[in-house]
């Protein structure tokens, strides 16, 4: 059997499969984030780590026969050590964008877009560990290593400080061409080589698990731990997407169109993330939004309901209404790199209720993917195929709007699971075995969510509505 872990902003996933790849047993166990301040996002490791332990407690089987474990987690986050081992303070995740100033200012230094391919964003880890050191000077003087966080369950479970391609492509140190860490962008964050992780591809060995945790887990100790993958080039190794042509949708947290590209194709000035894959000589285009599933949970919230029971009683795709939301909770990533931006409601009347108000929120953030779609495309990277995957695409009101907005087809797998913790579950077992990309097949489609036609010239004026609006309120603070 092959584990694989998926750390996620809410909860740690544990997914058990065999060689079959059918699912032996999976488990989750909740996480928080604290947030003291506008803008910031922070979780305690030592909490994953107690997530880890319990969810793997969760899967209630035999693990003797677990022969590799494969790693997915958030990106970008800033995981801190200190020489001892310990974490010197909370990790500030990817969606903390208390970095703002620092990332401006190192996106302002051509050098950083040259090596790296992409805008450096308040998000990445570069900026975060910048912002340590102007602000808390005691803690950066003690970094021993700086781990994102996949990478410090894995030291967790291993003693080993390594991460993968596709995670390292979020810190803005890596030189994205040449696959390893660029010695003069850790020079101007202060920093040196020797305080980053190993670098090795996400079907490599990393590192074995060792005898002492082991034994808490009831896993076999020595057995190999994959390098892994950054959440999302994790779940395309679940959803096969690993040829050109080939795409997801994720209506997670947060929200990502993700293609896999023959070769390395910078375009920082379309905001778009230009990332090494998880698999060897392999790179990938991604579109990425900070609220997707987000947005509707926080409705959910203010009215104080679940949000399933929001989405349940929508019917049938309407043409999106007059009132207009910008889903910008924390900021926004793809286009508009922009760290300040908030969210707001547009045209709010008198005979808006609370499925309008549901609609709208939906249809902001279907408006924010097409703008990564028209950006991708805008590049010349093909998408011929799309599969949908997160929790968001359990809505099939929300599927529809986004193939008729990008006026495409849309895929949806069938019964199972087939995000990054089976990407995990991969990478784990590649490691194991030595198998290589063809392990990574697409999953059975249980159908085709296609496109209203009589509704396409609706969305696309809809939004363009959204830019107009994101255009006359950008400047207002």
């Amino acid at each position: 059997m092959f584990l694989g872990l998926d750390l996620g902003t809410s909860g740690l996933k544990a997914l058990l499969v065999d060689e079959n790849e059918r699912i032996v047993a999976e488990a989750v166990a909740p996480l928080q984030v604290t947030r003291l301040h506008d803008g910031w996002s922070e979780q305690n490791p030592d909490d994953w780590f107690t997530a880890c332990a319990a969810a793997i407690a969760g899967l209630g089987v035999d693990l003797t026969g677990v022969r590799g474990i494969g790693l997915s987690g958030h990106m970008h986050g800033a995981t801190l050590i200190c020489r001892d081992g310990h974490m010197l303070r909370p990790c500030m995740l990817w969606n903390d964008t208390r970095a703002s100033v620092e990332a401006a200012k190192m996106d302002g230094d051509p050098a950083w877009r040259a090596v790296t391919g992409n805008i450096v964003f308040p998000g990445f880890t570069a900026p975060k560990v910048e912002w340590v050191r102007r602000n808390e000077p005691l803690a950066f003087a003690q970094i021993d290593k700086v781990l994102l966080p996949k990478d410090a369950l894995r030291f967790w479970l291993t003693g080993d400080a390594v991460s993968d391609m596709s995670d390292a492509s979020g810190t803005s140190w890596l030189d994205m061409g040449k696959r390893d860490w660029s010695d003069d962008l850790l020079a101007k964050s202060g920093l040196t080589r020797a305080q980053m992780p190993t670098l090795v591809e996400g079907s490599a060995v990393s590192g074995t698990l060792i005898g002492s945790i082991a034994g808490k887990l009831g896993l076999p100790a020595g057995i190999p731990v994959a390098g892994g993958a950054g959440d999302n080039a994790a779940s395309a190794i679940g959803m096969g997407v690993v040829k050109p042509g080939q795409a997801f949708v994720s209506l997670g947290t947060s929200g990502v169109l993700f293609a896999a590209t023959p070769a390395y194709a910078a375009a920082p000035e379309s905001a778009l993330h230009s990332f090494c894959h998880a698999l060897p000589g392999l790179w990938h285009q991604m579109g990425v939004i900070l609220s997707a599933t987000d947005a509707l949970n926080w409705l959910a919230g203010v009215l104080n309901v679940q949000a399933q029971a929001l989405t349940a009683d929508l019917g049938t795709l309407q043409a999106p209404g007059r009132t207009i939301f910008m889903p910008y909770l924390g900021g926004e990533r793809t286009p508009h790199n922009d760290a300040q931006i908030r969210a707001g409601f547009l045209h709010l009347g008198h005979a808006t209720d609370r499925a309008a108000m549901t609609r709208a929120v939906m249809e902001g953030v279907t408006h924010a993917l097409r703008d990564s779609f028209d950006a991708m495309t805008q590049t010349g990277t093909q998408i011929d195929s799309l599969i949908a995957v997160g929790g968001g695409s359990k809505s099939g009101y929300w599927l529809k709007a986004i193939a008729t907005s990008l006026n495409m087809p849309i895929q949806l797998p069938a019964a199972g699971d087939f995000g990054a913790a089976l990407g995990a579950a991969r990478l784990g077992r590649m490691a194991a075995t030595g198998e290589g990309a063809a392990l990574a097949v697409p999953p059975p489609i249980s159908h085709l969510i296609e496109p209203d036609p009589s509704l396409v010239h609706a969305f696309a004026d809809a939004h363009a509505r959204y830019s107009e609006t994101y255009r006359a309120v950008k400047d207002l603070r």
